[in-house]
């Protein structure tokens, strides 16, 4: 019927020479010398290697026999019984077994309870799986007319949600093998696509006729926005100069601070003389600074005073609002370059109202300012009594160098008695008189020249 092709007729050669060369060697082989034995080596070689097992090329015609012997096979095969159709008979030998042993134990109820959900989601597969045969088949079929869009699908609601998926539950029918699938999102993706819905339609307002659109333009043009009453214009108008008054009085602040501290007392005295409001803004600007600071030295002053009698006489330079004499029983000499109180006496702290020799406490608190600070201490030496108190409270950032102020302090006669450098704001000193000052007016004290304490703008 057809032709036999070139290789049939080859194969048994291949096989004959595959055979000689498994066979053993002869006396022939062994007389074979040199060149002659070394190609027939390399023979044998590519015969060995073109006799290994090939795929026959296809006959015209086998392809079809191929083709009924598979669909033969498969025929006879035994199809695979799953577990959710299977047979009566088997059914009736289950219930049997269960009638030999026995009512049924938790166990076994905990047992049959789960293999009838496996049966449920056998079934449920099964469904599944034809459903998904059904879609393939309908889209190839009828590619005209494709799946329902999902936009429609959405517009049902949540009753169209609730039918497919009652619809899906159920088994299709063979009848209606192209009807309209329901759409495969999830629960979760169709309330998501809901929600998206309404925000885009209440983003947008409905479109107004052209009347009622030129009625409320009109109405908006014609509103007015409501008049500010008075009373809100006053109050803006005294916080902006309350706010305003306040900056101007810290620039005075800082102007009058820098004046005393580059100085000397008796200039500073002429200008508050000169302008007797600004020692009041002055002394009120430091209240408020001092105000911040955890501890108030001269209330550390007043309360070491308060430990020793009551008879002591005590002269307080630089006294500001008399704020010591109020708080101690002990008489106090008030000096300060202006007066809060009636209890000061105007003068320049240099040179005091006092004799000499007439006091036993000396007190500056905060009010070594100036450049002529010898001259502060020196008159305190001149009214105190021989082994009289003086107590030095001052600016902790003021010092450069707290020993060299020390030895300074004691050559104009005095010997320190205690030192407390423990406070962050301020250090406090106490000296007692020895004698006169021990240096001539012109000899040069350099430890007696403190920083100025100047404040920054905030």
């Amino acid at each position: 019927m057809f032709e036999e092709p070139e290789w049939a007729e080859e194969a048994p050669v291949v096989a004959d020479l595959g055979s000689v060369a498994l066979r053993p060697r002869t006396t022939a082989d062994s007389q074979i010398k040199g060149s002659k034995r070394r190609q027939l080596l390399a023979t044998l070689r590519a015969l060995e290697a073109a006799s290994l097992p090939q795929q026959p090329p296809s006959l015209p015609g086998s392809d079809e026999e191929d083709e009924e012997e598979v669909v033969e096979r498969k025929k006879k095969r035994p199809k695979k019984v799953l577990f959710a159709s299977a047979s009566p008979e088997v059914e009736k030998k289950r219930k049997k077994k269960r009638q030999k042993q026995g009512p049924p134990s938790s166990d076994s109820k905990e047992e049959e309870v789960e293999r009838k959900k496996c049966h449920k989601g056998a079934l449920l597969g099964n469904d599944f799986a034809e459903e998904e045969k059904r879609k393939r088949k309908c889209q190839k079929q009828d590619p005209s007319n494709p799946a329902q869009p999902l936009d429609n699908v959405d517009r049902t609601g949540s009753k169209a949600w609730n039918s497919s998926a009652a619809n899906d539950s159920t088994k299709p029918s063979p009848e209606t093998p192209c009807s309209n699938p329901p759409h495969s999102l999830s629960r979760k993706q169709w309330r998501n696509r809901q929600k998206n819905k309404r925000r885009q339609k209440n983003k947008f307002r409905l479109p107004q006729p052209p009347e009622q659109a030129s009625v409320t333009a009109a109405a908006e043009e014609t509103e007015v926005p409501p008049a500010p009453s008075p009373d809100s214009h006053g109050a803006r108008a005294e916080a902006l100069r309350a706010r305003m008054a306040q900056r101007l009085d810290g620039a005075r602040f800082r102007y009058l601070n820098e004046q005393l501290y580059s100085g000397p007392s008796s200039a500073a005295q002429r200008l508050f003389q000169e302008d007797p409001e600004a020692f009041l803004l002055y002394h009120r600007g430091f209240q408020s600074q001092v105000k911040k600071w955890p501890l108030q030295p001269v209330d550390r002053i007043a309360r070491d005073l308060h430990r020793r009698p009551a008879s002591l006489v005590v002269a307080d330079f630089g006294c500001g609002d008399c704020r010591l004499a109020s708080s101690i029983r002990n008489p106090v000499h008030c000096f300060d370059l202006a007066s809060l109180d009636p209890r000061v006496t105007v003068c320049d702290m240099a040179q005091v109202p006092l004799e000499d020799e007439s006091v036993d406490v000396a007190v500056f608190c905060l009010s070594l300012m100036g450049t002529n600070i010898r001259d502060f201490l020196e008159e305190a030496n001149r009214v105190l009594k021989p082994g009289g108190l003086l107590k030095v409270a001052e600016v902790s950032s003021r010092f450069e160098d707290v020993r060299t102020f020390l030895g300074a302090v004691t050559k104009l006669g005095f010997k320190v008695i205690s030192k407390d450098l423990t406070n962050s704001h301020f250090f406090l000193f106490d000296f007692q008189k020895t004698g006169p000052p021990r240096v001539g007016p012109k000899a040069q004290l350099s430890g007696l020249k403190l920083q100025p304490c100047l404040y920054k703008r905030r």
